[in-house]
């Protein structure tokens, strides 16, 4: 198991951790499950052409309803935890020789929903 330590820029934003993720994968590993233990982040695959990630990200807004927030601490901030939990906070990729087997444009992001922070991944081969 590895524990990686991203640092994000913005707000919101898209984090290409694909090969990140390549570098701590055990030479041996037949499978990668990369886990974020945050709940204003998330894990998914996307396709990053140029500007896909602005797309993703406009899209995720408007998939907010206009409510009265209950969240106790910052009701502002309740969006953030939702579309976090829309997403979800892992994925699992076969690996094949020390890489993740990934689609053609597929790669493996981080989506972070309340930055700027320093985020937490955790990769486990098996």
């Amino acid at each position: 198991m590895q524990n990686l330590e991203i640092r994000t820029q913005q707000k919101r934003q898209i984090i290409d951790i694909t090969d990140l993720i390549a570098q701590n994968l055990r030479a041996d590993a037949k499978l990668a499950h990369v886990f974020i233990p945050h709940t204003t982040a998330a894990i998914t695959t996307m396709d990053l052409d140029p500007g896909t990630d602005l797309d993703f990200l406009d899209a995720l807004e408007q998939l907010l309803p206009v409510l009265k927030w209950r969240h106790p601490h910052d009701p502002k901030h309740a969006p953030d935890h939702l579309l976090a939990s829309l997403i979800g906070p892992d994925v699992s990729v076969p690996a094949v020789d020390s890489r993740p087997e990934l689609g053609t444009w597929q790669r493996i992001v981080l989506v972070e929903l309340d930055g700027p922070r320093d985020r937490s991944v955790i990769v486990t081969t098996l």
